[in-house]
């Protein structure tokens, strides 16, 4: 509910949608695999957890009622609690049918220690999901579950967002160019393993509690029952998710769970103050890394106190402590290894980082040469400036890592004379009365011209063709643009004579339309006449 407020624990399970999503898509290693799975256990865990804090709500709502008198207002009130605690487990149960569907159906059914046996299935999700005609049983989801939070923001003035939103809906992809033209069924269970769709479908769980608790509580405040005072009281922090990315923000919340309205608690966290609003703890910081095992995770355990005054005038101090693990970045390059690149030529490249999926924010900047974005996440073309550079990468403004490259000069090319229109035979010669025009040709590498094509572009721009007879020149012509016609040569030819070629100027085209010239030192060619 926009702008509504969520106990600690319904807020932490909100943001765990941010690393469920950005984890979604991938192939992932078996490891990522268990963390789906951990994943989908905690979910289920603070769903029965919210589910029964919504049922004493229920409770307290009918204690409220009851104490009044039974009014008629405060009865309707209870009867909408009713509806809407009904409406909520209905929900929950067509998703947990769904959940042994996938179980049953897409993982094989679980094994003898209770796993699934194949949690890193997709295909058969897809298939079971999303359906070949895109007739799955997500869409008929995606219906029920909007079709819940219609019925819920009949019952509270601050509207809930719909729970099943198309890649272009949702603000986490509506911007990303890969998945914002994805429908929801594909968004969330296209492949997708076992593992990681049932973490999908609890997320929708704990949402629905989430906005079942909100719902109630606020149907409780019409009927005086939000004013229970609690007699104990629990320093906490509730981590929007225990495991986060180096260089990415680490948020959760500090507070006391059974907290007073007319209480202004102070805390801290790690020795700083911490910013407290309404009674909650707001926590940011940037995740450092280092220190990580064989798994790429780092523990951090965080240190907090929390201090509020008693009914005695004096101060009571709380103190907590909350475990938390960086998760190693990581990025790879395209082609899987360092390629090499060629000194001031546009040298296309692409690094990504499946790891971050769509948390994959990278900049890129380097030592030697000039960077130009492509407009694509992680692709960009860079024009070295000298033999040896390094690129740095970088996400969302913290630094990854810096790749050393080497840098090389664009190969020259191979020369290739022509005559009469054909490829010249050294072996065979030229017959003299029929040689009529010479063409020279400059030939790029091949494998330079498959890296980088648009600056593989030479050519012969003037040549010089002689005609010997013997240790005598007898005569000679200039020609631009490498070649044309020897007529005037040709005239004066006889067999056993020769034509001397040589190449005067070769220029290479770059790929910002430049042209320069191509050091080839001295080229000739000879043709022998018969």
């Amino acid at each position: 509910m926009a702008g509504g407020k969520e106990t600690p624990r319904q807020k932490m399970i909100g943001m765990m949608y941010l690393v469920l999503t950005a984890m979604l898509a991938l192939q992932v290693s078996s490891a990522i695999i268990e963390k789906f799975i951990l994943l989908n256990n905690s979910l289920e865990l603070s769903s029965g957890a919210a589910n029964k804090l919504n049922q004493e709500t229920v409770l307290k709502i009918k204690a409220a009622v009851e104490k009044s008198g039974n009014r008629a207002s405060d009865v309707a009130v209870m009867k909408q609690a009713d509806e809407v605690r009904q409406s909520s487990t209905d929900m929950i149960n067509q998703l947990n049918a769904l959940k042994q569907e996938i179980i049953s159906g897409a993982g094989g059914g679980l094994n003898e220690e209770g796993g699934i046996k194949n949690p890193q299935e997709e295909s058969k999700v897809a298939e079971l999901m999303v359906g070949v005609q895109k007739n799955g049983k997500a869409y008929k989801l995606k219906e029920a579950l909007n079709g819940y939070v219609t019925k819920l923001n009949g019952y509270v003035p601050n509207q809930f967002q719909m729970l099943a939103l198309d890649g272009k809906e949702d603000p986490i992809t509506k911007d990303n160019k890969e998945q914002k033209n994805k429908d929801f069924a594909e968004l969330n269970f296209a492949q997708t393993p076992v593992a990681a769709a049932l973490a999908v479908l609890s997320q929708k769980q704990t949402d629905i509690r989430r906005m079942e608790g909100e719902a109630l509580t606020y149907l409780a405040s019409k009927v005086g029952a939000a004013d229970i005072k609690f007699d104990r009281v629990l320093a906490m922090v509730s981590a929007d998710a225990k495991t986060v990315v180096a260089g990415t923000k680490f948020k959760g919340q500090m507070f006391i769970a059974a907290s007073a309205s007319g209480i202004t608690p102070r805390m801290s966290l790690n020795g700083a103050p911490v910013k407290v609003e309404n009674g909650v703890g707001l926590i940011e910081f940037t995740a450092q890394g280092g220190g990580y095992n064989a798994e790429g995770l780092a523990r951090r355990e965080l240190k907090g106190q929390i201090t509020i005054p008693t009914p005695s005038g004096r101060d009571t101090t709380y103190t907590m402590t909350q475990e938390y693990f960086v998760v190693k970045p990581s990025y790879q390059i395209e082609t899987g290894t360092l390629p090499p690149l060629y000194l001031g030529c546009a040298n296309k490249l692409s690094i990504q980082s499946p790891a971050l999926g769509a948390l994959w924010a990278p900049s890129f900047s380097t030592d030697g040469g000039e960077i130009i974005p492509s407009g694509a996440k992680g692709k960009f073309t860079i024009v070295p400036s000298k033999a040896q550079l390094n690129i740095t990468v970088s996400n969302a403004g913290n630094v990854l890592g810096t790749e050393p490259f080497r840098v090389n000069r664009v190969p020259k090319p191979s020369i290739e004379v022509r005559v009469n229109g054909a490829t010249f035979d050294e072996r065979r010669g030229a017959p003299a009365a029929g040689t009529r025009s010479l063409q020279v040709l400059a030939i790029p590498d091949e494998s330079f011209k498959n890296f980088s094509p648009e600056d593989a572009k030479f050519r012969v721009s003037q040549i010089e063709v002689s005609l010997a007879r013997g240790n005598r020149r007898i005569a000679g012509v200039t020609l631009n643009g490498g070649g044309g016609s020897i007529s005037s040569l040709a005239q004066q030819a006889q067999p056993n004579d020769r034509y001397v070629i040589t190449i005067l100027k070769v220029e290479r085209q770059n790929f910002k339309g430049a042209i320069n010239d191509v050091e080839m030192g001295t080229q000739i060619r000879q043709i022998t006449l018969y």
